[in-house]
Order: structure tokens, then sequence, then C-alpha cells
């Protein structure tokens, strides 16, 4: 067993796992962040943040977190770009084994480890996401003024980012490999009704044209008379054609960055996200344990929303810290 032992360690290093280390720090607790594979979580998939307080002219992703994280490290943070592969939360202290296969224990808990947006699997994806290519309109909608984009997805999620990217773009172009969407009745009549969307059915997105300097340029799209046309694409009834378009969204869900809890007493919901106690608090359903960020929110999944969870988590972690040692002075009192 190891002999480091941690008051508070916070897995995931979005703003909600930097905003709570902030938090943590300035109580005193030494918080250690494993920042996982990818340092700064979904926000490093974008560009320039606009809707971020304090930032008149937007701020770059990139600045924010590091911004972020070295106030928390000003306060006594530390930092492993390390994950969390699971989680012994029966015994306490609370044991951690890690992506390096080093293993750590730890008085509180606080899961930051947020949600990865769903990636259709389209050539040039990788390049250009975060270039007109983003998982989120209400934070890149507003750089796509009078350009024609393309909304991936066929739920209510694509829905809502479809009628979002209307106050926008000129023309918004649902593209859906079935015949019919999965978005609930009042989701698709919102959508249907605004002028500017229009929906492309049975087809898929094969390509994304453009560069890093360029941007999104235009795509690759396949049809099929019957759907799901990449299951097709060596059928001669499967078209395939070029679109242009100065932005693609994708809305086909987030994945939630939970395995590591599946096997313990932290419950999550059908989806895979960590649910609290009352659906207000950080707390989880095991004592010492608290979440914050995208990874208990399904809905919101902002920058500043999940800041806001991080700080609750820090807060709610020191006072159960502050009541744990009042418990246990008070048993060795006893004694």
């Amino acid at each position: 067993m190891t002999d480091e032992v941690h008051d508070v360690v916070i897995a995931g290093s979005g703003m909600a796992g930097l905003t709570a280390a902030i938090y943590a720090a300035r109580a005193d607790l030494e918080p250690l962040v494993l920042e996982g594979d990818e340092p700064g979580g979904q926000l490093t998939l974008t560009t320039d943040v606009e809707n971020y307080p304090g930032f008149e002219d937007g701020v770059e992703a990139f600045e924010l977190i590091q911004e972020t994280k070295g106030q928390a490290e000003r306060f006594g943070a530390s930092y492993r770009q390390l994950s969390v592969e699971d989680a012994d939360l029966d015994g306490r202290p609370f044991t951690l084994h890690l992506s390096d296969g080093s293993r750590l224990e730890t008085k509180a808990f606080v899961v930051a480890t947020g949600a990865s947006a769903r990636w259709v699997g389209a050539e040039n994806e990788e390049i250009l996401m975060g270039n007109g290519l983003s998982t989120c309109a209400t934070c890149d909608g507003a750089f796509h003024r009078g350009d024609d984009v393309l909304v991936i997805g066929g739920g209510d999620s694509a829905m809502e980012e479809a009628i979002f990217l209307s106050k926008f773009a000129e023309r918004v172009e649902v593209v859906h490999r079935r015949e019919e969407l999965r978005a609930s009745e009042i989701m698709k009549d919102r959508a249907m009704d605004k002028e500017e969307i229009e929906f492309t059915w049975n087809t898929e997105l094969l390509e994304i044209y453009g560069s890093e300097e360029e941007g999104v340029t235009g795509a690759k799209l396949a049809h099929h008379p019957e759907g799901r046309p990449k299951e097709k694409l060596d059928n001669p009834a499967t078209e395939e054609y070029d679109v242009d378009v100065g932005g693609v969204f994708y809305a086909i869900g987030h994945d939630p960055n939970t395995e590591f809890l599946v096997d313990t007493d932290v419950v999550l919901d059908d989806e895979g996200y960590v649910e609290t106690l009352d659906g207000r608090t950080s707390e989880t359903h095991v004592d010492g344990v608290f979440v914050g960020g995208d990874v208990t929110d399904s809905f919101y999944q902002q920058a500043v929303t999940a800041a806001g969870m991080g700080c609750m988590a820090a807060i709610d972690a020191e006072e159960w810290l502050d009541e744990l040692e009042r418990e246990e002075k008070a048993e060795a009192a006893a004694e």
C-alpha cells in the first residue's frame, strides 16, 4: 500500500477540476489534480472562448486553461498528467489506481472528469476540430454569422444546436442518417418551424474539407434512399456529393467519463452521468466523494457552469473534511 495520502484529490483538469483546485488550495488542502490524458478537457477542442465572464474581447481556450491552472498552483495545488483507472471507495481513505500503475490514497475525492463528445469518424475531423468543426453551438455558433453550416444528428441535442445556430447562420442543414428524427415532437416542431433550418434525410458525413488556417470550407456527404449510407458505399444507389459550408457541428451526444466508477457505490444514471444526492449539491451517494462539471451535467455543459460546480465541490469537500476532523477529535477525546 502507498504511503501517499492526500486530503483532496481532484480527477479532471477542465474548468470544473481547476476551479475546485483553486478553492481547495485556498483552503490549505493542497489538492492534487489528476489532469488525465488531455489536460484542459473539452474546452481544448475549441480555439476562442467568447462567453466566459471577465474577457470583453474573448480569450483563447488554451490561455484560459493555463491561467486557471496557474492560479490554483499559486495557492498550493499540484498536478500529474495521469488518469484514474479504478477507484476503491469502500475503505477509508479511498484508494485510487492510476494509469501509470501507481496508486494513492485520499480522504476526499472530487470527480470532475467531464464528458467526451461523440465524433462521427469523418475524414479530417481531428485536424478541423476547433477550426470550424465543433461539438458546441453555444460555444462557437457566433463565429458563423452568415455561413451555411451542417448539424450532424437527429435527436433533441441536434435540434437544440440547429435552433441556436439559426440565430447566426444563413442556412442550417441538419444531416440525419435515417428518414425520421429521434428528437421529441416539440423539438422537431420548433426546428421545422425555422425557415433557416433544412433537413437532409438518409445522409451521412464522409469528409470535411478545409485546413487549420482556413477553417471548414466544405464537406462530402453520402446519401442512400434506405438510410445509413456508410454501410452501403459500394451500393450503386448510394450517391456521394460535396456541399459548400463554413462550419460543421456534431450533435450526436456525449459519453461521461465515468468508467472507473462503474463498480463503486457512486450512483450513475442510465447514460452514465454521476447522480448527486438531491440534484443540487455536489455530494454523491458515497460519503466523501463529490462531483462537478460535465460528468454530472448532461444539459448545460458550459465552461462557466462547470466552474461553478467545481467551486461547489471544493466547498462541500472542505466542510466534509472539517466535520471529519471534528468527529475524529471527539472520538480521541472520548477514549
